[in-house]
C-alpha cells in the first residue's frame, strides 16, 4: 500500500508560516547588532502601498549626491532622479551609492527594499543591484526591465518572505502587487548580515550596447500581509505554475497529444538546412583534408572545426540534453539510509545521476522531511500509479532546503503522457523527436552533457564528457562555487582521471560522430581579479598544509626550495620570518603578501593548472587519440590568467561559459593573441514572462520575443569573432519550476517547456540564425 503522504493531508497539520524548514517567523527574528554610527531616516515618504520606513537617499540634496560614485558607468542627477548610463566599453559597468554611515535597519522587521525605475529606451535593460555591508560582504539581485517601462522594483530583505529557504533561486511574489520582484543572482547567502547597508551598487555585465535607466525614491518599506497562497500549491500535475496562465500552458492531456501530433507532422516534412553534410558541416565551402574525425584548422585567418568528411564546421546546439538533473525535490525523504549508499568507485557525480528506482521496502519508510517543499505540489502520483516510475532519489544536494530526498520528474511524466506508457517507449520516441528537432532547427551538434543514447545514433555530432571524481586530496579557494579543487599532484587524481577516460572511451567507441571531449566544468581555480585570497586561495590553502600530507604542498615547497635555496632568501622576498624549511613544510600562513610573494603565488597557480591539464591531456591523448580535447569549460567568473595560460599548452580547443549579453570584442580580445579555436560551453537567455517560471536564468530578457532577439544578437557577437568555432546553449529544456533537485536552479532557459513544448519565438530565431550561420562566419 502506498505511503499516504500527499499534499492535502499536510495542510491541517502544519501551517506554511512558522513551520517551514528554516523555522523563521516574524516574531522569531533575532536582534542584530548595529554597526558604528549608522544613518537614520532622512525623511518619511508619502503614502505607499507598503508603508515606507526609511528613505535611503535624497537626490535633491547636494551632500547626498556626493555619495554617488561612478565606476565604468556615467550618471547624473536631474529632477531629483539618478540617471545611469551603463557602458558597453567595460565588462562590468557600475554606479555605487555609499552613504557617510551605513543605513541602519536594525529597528525594523519584515521589510523590503524598493525603488522607482524608468527605462527610457525601446530595448530592455538587464541590470543588477548588490547590497554591501561594512565587512565587504554582499548579496546581488537582478531584473530585466521592458522597453519604456515606468514602475517600481522591490525585493524582501527581512521576514519569512526573505529568509525562507525554498530550495530554488527565483521565488514567487510574496504578496499581490504590480511591482516587479528582483530575483537572486544565485543562491541565498545566509551569512551576509544586511541589517546595516554600507553601499548600493547598480551594475551590468557584458553589455553589447550601452543601456540607460533612471532610478529614484530608494526606500525601505514595510512588508504587507503575506499572500496565503505563497509557495503553496503552486505546481500543477504537468509541473507548470498552477496559479498563473500563459500562452504555452497545457490544460489537458488531449491538448498535449493534439499539439504533439501537429508538431510530429511538421517535423516529418522538414528537409532541414541546405548545404549540410551528414555531420552538419558546410558543403558549399571549399573542401579541406578529411581525416575521418573532427579536427581544427585555421583558414584565411579564421579558426574552424573540420568535420570527418573535410567540410568546415561550426558547432551550435543545446547542452544538457538528458534526463539527469531534471527532477525536483518533493519534500519527502526515507528513513532507510541504504538509499544514500555511495560506491567509492563511482564515476558519475550526483547531479548527473539518472532516474534511480527505489525499492518498495525503502519507500515504506517515507516521511515528510520538508512540509514547505511538499505543500508546493497540488498533485504527485501515488507509489502504485503508472507515473510513479518517475520518482527518483538525490543522495545529496549542493544547495537547498533539505540535504537529500525523494525527487520527481514532471518532464519525463509529460513525455509518457505524450508518447504513451509502453515500457520505455516514450524515451525512444523522445530520442527520435529530439534528433528530428535538431535537423529541423538547423543545429549542427549537441553540446556537453548529452544522453549517451545519442552517441550511437549516428545522426547528430556530440561532445562526450566526464567528471574526475574520487577520494583524492583537494584544495579550497576563498569561494568554492561547485566544490573543492582537486589536487592534481595526488597520484589518486591521475588514477581517477584514467578511470573516467576509460569509461568515456567505452561509451564513445571511437565514433567519428564524437566532435570532442569535455572533462570537468567550472572548477574553482580562483577569481581573475580581486583580493589575493580571491585570486590565489587554492595556493594559499596548499601552502597552509603539511608537505607530508599534501602532494600540492610538497610540489610547491620543492619549487620554492629550488628557486630560493635558503630560507632567509625566501623571507627577504616574502617579507616573512619563517624559521626554517621544516617549519615551512609543516604549514605556512600569512596575512601580508609582498609583491614578490604574489608573483610566486601566480607562478604556483600556473603550475597547478599545468599539472591538471597535463594529467587530463596525456590520459586522453593516449586513450582517445582521434578526439579533440575541449578544455575545462572555464566560467568567466573563474578563469585566472594563469590557468588560461596553462590550458593553452594542452587543449585542442579552449572552452568558456559566457553568461553575458554577448562576447564583448574588447574583453575577449586576448583570445586573438592566444591563437587557438574557442567554443562557448554555456550561454542562455530567459524570461519569467510567458514561461510560468519564477527565474529567468542568468541573463534576463523582458519577454519571449525579447529573449529571441537577445539570442540572435548574442550569436552575432560570436560569429564575428575569427577564433570562435562553436557556441552551446544551456540547456535543451526548462528547469523545474521548484528547482532541480541538486541545487535549486529553476530557470526559463530551455528551447522547450516542462511539457516538451517548443518556444515558438525562440525557435524561429534559432532557424534564422542557423540558416545563415556558415555564410555569416565566412563573410565576417
Amino acid at each position: 500500500m502506498p505511503f499516504p503522504y500527499r499534499p492535502l493531508l499536510l495542510v491541517s497539520a502544519l501551517a506554511l508560516i512558522g513551520c517551514n524548514d528554516a523555522n523563521i517567523s516574524s516574531q522569531a527574528l533575532s536582534a542584530k547588532k548595529p554597526l558604528n554610527q549608522p544613518s537614520k531616516p532622512t525623511e518619511l515618504l508619502p503614502n505607499d502601498e507598503t508603508s515606507p520606513l526609511l528613505s535611503l537617499i535624497d537626490f535633491s540634496m547636494t551632500k547626498q549626491q556626493q555619495w554617488i560614485q561612478q565606476t565604468s558607468a556615467t550618471s547624473q542627477v536631474e529632477d531629483d532622479k539618478l540617471s545611469i548610463l551603463f557602458s558597453d566599453k567595460h565588462n562590468i559597468s557600475t554606479v555605487t551609492i555609499t552613504p557617510d554611515n551605513a543605513w541602519d535597519l536594525s529597528d525594523f522587521s519584515r521589510y523590503n527594499l524598493a525603488f522607482d525605475v524608468v527605462n527610457p529606451q525601446d530595448k530592455s535593460v538587464h541590470f543588477y543591484l548588490a547590497l554591501e555591508n561594512d565587512s565587504g560582504q554582499s548579496q546581488s539581485r537582478s531584473i530585466s526591465i521592458k522597453p519604456n517601462y515606468t514602475g517600481t522594483v522591490f525585493f524582501p530583505l527581512d521576514g519569512v518572505e526573505a529568509e525562507t529557504e525554498t530550495g530554488f533561486w527565483g521565488d514567487a511574489k510574496p504578496w499581490d502587487t504590480k511591482d516587479l520582484l528582483m530575483v537572486w543572482r544565485s543562491w541565498r547567502d545566509d551569512n551576509v548580515d544586511l541589517t546595516q547597508i554600507a553601499a548600493l551598487k547598480f551594475f551590468t555585465i557584458g553589455l553589447l550596447e550601452s543601456h540607460e535607466i533612471t532610478v529614484n525614491n530608494l526606500r525601505i518599506r514595510q512588508n504587507p500581509s503575506l499572500d496565503p497562497k505563497w509557495m503553496h500549491n503552486i505546481v500543477d500535475k504537468y509541473g507548470q505554475h498552477a496559479q498563473i496562465d500563459y500562452p504555452l500552458k497545457i490544460k489537458t492531456d488531449e491538448q498535449l497529444k493534439n499539439q504533439t501530433t501537429k508538431e510530429l507532422a511538421q517535423l516529418d516534412s522538414s528537409k532541414g538546412m541546405a548545404n549540410r553534410s551528414i555531420y552538419g558541416g558546410y558543403t558549399a565551402a571549399a573542401k579541406r583534408k578529411a581525416t575521418g574525425f573532427f579536427r581544427t584548422e585555421k583558414i584565411d585567418g579564421k579558426w574552424w572545426m573540420i568535420d570527418p568528411l573535410g567540410n568546415v564546421f561550426f558547432s551550435h546546439g543545446p547542452a544538457n540534453v538528458r534526463m539527469a538533473n531534471m527532477s525536483t525535490l518533493t519534500g519527502v525523504d526515507y528513513k532507510n539510509d541504504k538509499v544514500r549508499y555511495r560506491d567509492p568507485n563511482e564515476t558519475t557525480p550526483e547531479d548527473s545521476m539518472g532516474t534511480i528506482q527505489v525499492p518498495q521496502s525503502i519507500k515504506d519508510t517515507a516521511y515528510v522531511a520538508s512540509p514547505l517543499r511538499h505543500n508546493m505540489f497540488n498533485w504527485l502520483p501515488e507509489y502504485d500509479e503508472p507515473l510513479a516510475k518517475h520518482y527518483s532519489y538525490r543522495r545529496s544536494t549542493h544547495k537547498g532546503a533539505i540535504p537529500h530526498g525523494e525527487t520527481f520528474s514532471f518532464y519525463q511524466a509529460n513525455l509518457e503522457r505524450k508518447y504513451g506508457n509502453d515500457a520505455d517507449g516514450y524515451l525512444t520516441k523522445w530520442h527520435e523527436v529530439t534528433l528530428a528537432r535538431m535537423k529541423d532547427w538547423g543545429f549542427t551538434s549537441f553540446g556537453n552533457w548529452v544522453d549517451p543514447a545519442f552517441y550511437q545514433a549516428n545522426k547528430v555530432p556530440y561532445f562526450a564528457n566526464g567528471w574526475i571524481i574520487g577520494d583524492f586530496q583537494t584544495l579550497s579557494g576563498s569561494v568554492n562555487h561547485w566544490g573543492l579543487m582537486p589536487d592534481p599532484y595526488d597520484p589518486e587524481f591521475a588514477h581517477r582521471a584514467q578511470v573516467t577516460i576509460d569509461e568515456i572511451s567505452r561509451s564513445v567507441k571511437d565514433s567519428p560522430w564524437c566532435a570532442g571531449i569535455f572533462i570537468d566544468n567550472e572548477k574553482s581555480w580562483g577569481e581573475r581579479e580581486g583580493s589575493i585570497a580571491a585570486r590565489y586561495g587554492v595556493i594559499l590553502d596548499a601552502l597552509s598544509k603539511n608537505s607530508t600530507n599534501s602532494p600540492a604542498k610538497k610540489a610547491f615547497s620543492t619549487h620554492l626550495k629550488d628557486k630560493y635555496s635558503e630560507i632567509n632568501k625566501l623571507n627577504t622576498a616574502w617579507q616573512t620570518e619563517i624559521s626554517d624549511w621544516s617549519s615551512f613544510d609543516a604549514g605556512f600562513t600569512s596575512e601580508h603578501h609582498s609583491t614578490r610573494q604574489v608573483a610566486d603565488l601566480s607562478r604556483m597557480l600556473e603550475m597547478l593548472g599545468e599539472q591538471y591539464f597535463t594529467v587530463v591531456h596525456n590520459t586522453l591523448a593516449k586513450k582517445m587519440p582521434n578526439h579533440l580535447y575541449m578544455g575545462a569549460r572555464m566560467a568567466n567568473w573563474g578563469m585566472p590568467d594563469e590557468i588560461i595560460k596553462a590550458s593553452i599548452k594542452y587543449s585542442d580547443v579552449l572552452s568558456f561559459n559566457i553568461y553575458e549579453e554577448g562576447m564583448q570584442t574588447h574583453f575577449w580580445q586576448f583570445l586573438e593573441e592566444v591563437d587557438l579555436p574557442v567554443v562557448i560551453g554555456e550561454f542562455h537567455i530567459g524570461s519569467t514572462e510567458g514561461s510560468g517560471l519564477l527565474n529567468p536564468g542568468i541573463v534576463h530578457a523582458s519577454g519571449q520575443q525579447d529573449r529571441a532577439n537577445k539570442y540572435k544578437r548574442y550569436m552575432q557577437s560570436v560569429l564575428e569573432k575569427p577564433y570562435m568555432v562553436g557556441a552551446h546553449w544551456f540547456q535543451y529544456m526548462d528547469e523545474p519550476l521548484t528547482g532541480r533537485a541538486f541545487d535549486g536552479e529553476n530557470a526559463n532557459i530551455g528551447f522547450v517547456t516542462v511539457t516538451d513544448t517548443p518556444y515558438p519565438q525562440l525557435i524561429d530565431a534559432v532557424k534564422e540564425v542557423t540558416s545563415n550561420l556558415y555564410q555569416q562566419k565566412l563573410a565576417n
